[in-house]
């Protein structure tokens, strides 16, 4: 599933990464929103939500209306209360039909709206994760890293026996798409690392097999589950995205849109949300 999202969401995002991100954003957000009104009008009571709504307006303008009447604010106060528990009721059906399609969409939109590439000239540490029966033993195997041209090591390995850990100190000389392999007795295992600032696709760990590591990571096939590697890690950073001089965190700005775009188009459509 995740191999066919990657190809997927990259033919999708493909013309899209050469724009500012805010504004390729803005397009994934409205092509979620037409996306996602269609289940809510199959899948929710619209008449009922259209009722539900009409209510919590209602004790709204009671409230405000006789403002100057105690029991009437606390009866008109406590219908609204029964309206909204009755409005997230009914919505939570659209959004348990959407609850998985959205995780994985948003698990694979982190890898390229989340992360920043390496930079030329600024060293990394790679770090690979040994599982607890290649690391144990008085003398363990020997732990290499093979980087292509353009990856420079300077340092490592350096083993960190108490969490099964060794670690490299690399710095990358050129841009580019680069991948390193990593070697442990006879079993080899790759890692792709990107050095670039532009907007792509970027894996910060290859893993384990497994339902949350292939969530937290799918961009990546899994390491072999018998191998000694259990993880290979590159430090790519989260900055953010810049909207009018402040570093939001992506999630929000896409959730902001999509919900902003969903409203529109919903009332375009006449579908209640």
């Amino acid at each position: 599933m995740n191999d066919a999202l990657t190809v997927l969401v990259d033919l999708v995002l493909g013309p899209l990464l050469g724009l500012p991100p805010i504004v390729s954003l803005l397009v994934v957000a409205l092509a979620t929103a037409a996306a996602t009104l269609p289940v809510v009008a199959w899948t929710s009571d619209q008449k009922r939500l259209v009722q539900t709504k009409r209510g919590i307006h209602a004790a709204l303008f009671e409230i405000r209306l006789f403002n100057d009447d105690l029991r009437a604010v606390l009866r008109a106060l406590g219908d609204a209360l029964r309206h909204n528990a009755t409005y997230l009721r009914l919505s939570l059906v659209p959004l348990a039909w959407m609850a998985v399609p959205l995780t994985l969409l948003v698990a694979h939109l982190h890898a390229v709206y989340g992360y920043a590439g390496l930079e030329v000239g600024k060293p990394a540490l790679i770090r690979v994760e040994l599982r607890s029966s290649a690391a144990s033993g008085s003398a363990p195997p020997d732990v290499v890293i093979v980087a292509p041209p353009g990856i420079r090591v300077e340092t490592g390995p350096v083993r960190l026996v108490a969490l099964n850990e060794v670690l490299w100190r690399s710095v990358p000389d050129a841009e580019g798409d680069h991948t390193l392999t990593v070697r442990i007795g006879g079993s080899a295992a790759t890692k792709t690392l990107r050095v670039s600032n532009r907007l792509a696709r970027r894996s910060p760990g290859r893993v384990s097999p497994g339902l949350l590591n292939q969530l937290l990571y799918p961009s990546e096939a899994p390491l072999p589950a018998g191998g000694p590697i259990a993880a290979i890690f590159v430090p790519y950073t989260e900055p953010g995205l810049d909207v009018l001089g402040w570093r939001v965190h992506w999630m929000m700005v896409y959730a902001l849109l999509s919900v902003a775009t969903a409203l529109i188009l919903a009332r375009r459509f006449g579908i209640t949300l």
